[in-house]
């Protein structure tokens, strides 16, 4: 088992919250984090943030993904995008449970839902809920 070392930046660095979000593997491109900053999807603090914004550590940071509402602690400040097994020493995900509940019950329920007027299940249709459902 290898220990994992990270190395603080200055204690007066910063980051744009655009690049710390993409570091930190919220979200898959920085063009994206880009994105949701700029439709409001993104707050620092409970206060709607731009891209450009610098982030410190200590301070809170929600993010609107689909369904859920994440919030997340900055720890750290990365220097580029990190693994996955680093996250944690740069982010601390307080998202609370429910959150996470409610989109899996929504998947389920897009899953299961038919169109209207599609007449019954067929038998392969049948075959795949109980695969789903029961195994």
């Amino acid at each position: 088992m290898t220990l994992l070392r990270v190395t603080p930046p200055a204690a007066d660095a910063t980051v744009r919250l655009d690049k710390w979000l993409w570091a930190v593997r919220i979200f898959k491109s920085r063009s994206l984090a880009t994105d949701a900053c700029r439709a409001g999807s993104v707050c620092v603090n409970a206060q709607p943030a731009k891209p450009s914004r610098d982030v410190h550590a200590g301070e809170t940071v929600t993010v609107r993904q689909g369904l859920i509402l994440r919030t997340l602690g900055v720890l750290a400040l990365p220097r580029g995008r990190v693994g996955a097994r680093q996250v944690p020493a740069y982010c601390d995900d307080r998202t609370p449970p429910e959150e996470f509940a409610r989109l899996r019950e929504h998947r389920v329920q897009q899953f299961l839902a038919r169109e209207k007027g599609s007449g019954r299940p067929t038998k392969r249709d049948r075959r795949l809920l109980d695969r789903f459902l029961f195994e």
